[in-house]
């Protein structure tokens, strides 16, 4: 997992590096985290993971900042625009599982977990996340605290309104590159 995340910290500086304030600002956001993953396999200190996630947040944040005003800016659907589509889809919901694991850390028993569930940390919340954003809901881990609701609903509400109006954005570029290519 650690691999994964420091290939997608990597790519995604990589991916934000079309001009140098902003690859600067991705890798600012980046290092703490990276130093954080790796500092703690070797060192056990809680407050080098939670000023990590703090910074993978921030990061993630920037990010799905960044491909979106990409996406905005163009003119045309290509595949290069959907894939951008997809990525800032699971940023987000990828960004969300560290909000719940920060919260975790600030207020414990923020989340409730069935009989024989894994233990709280990355996967849980990564599960949790993916199953809030899409609004599947299974009940198998429930926000205990009114925050922890607050957040959910969020994420619900984000990951909904962020379909709605990215489609509705494809569709109406894609009908009026089709409308453009008739009158041409």
């Amino acid at each position: 997992m650690d691999i994964f995340f420091t290939t997608t910290l990597i790519f995604g500086t990589y991916a934000a590096s079309k001009k140098t304030y902003i690859t600067i600002t991705a890798a600012s956001l980046a290092l703490p985290m990276l130093v954080s993953i790796w500092l703690s396999r070797f060192v056990d200190m809680p407050s080098l993971i939670f000023v990590g996630n703090c910074f993978v947040i921030v990061f993630m944040a920037f990010l799905v900042v960044v491909i979106l005003s990409f996406i905005f800016r163009e003119r045309e659907v290509t595949i290069n625009v959907i894939y951008a589509s997809i990525v800032v889809y699971l940023l987000i919901a990828i960004m969300w599982a560290f909000v719940y694991s920060v919260l975790e850390c600030i207020h414990p028993g923020s989340f409730a977990t069935g009989e024989g569930q894994i233990e709280a940390g990355r996967r849980l919340y990564i599960y949790f996340s993916f199953v809030t954003i899409t609004t599947l809901g299974y009940g198998d881990i429930t926000p205990a605290t009114d925050l922890a609701s607050t957040f959910s609903f969020l994420e619900a509400v984000i990951g909904q309104l962020y379909l709605a109006i990215l489609i509705a954005r494809l569709v109406g570029v894609h009908i009026a590159q089709s409308m453009n290519r008739k009158a041409e």
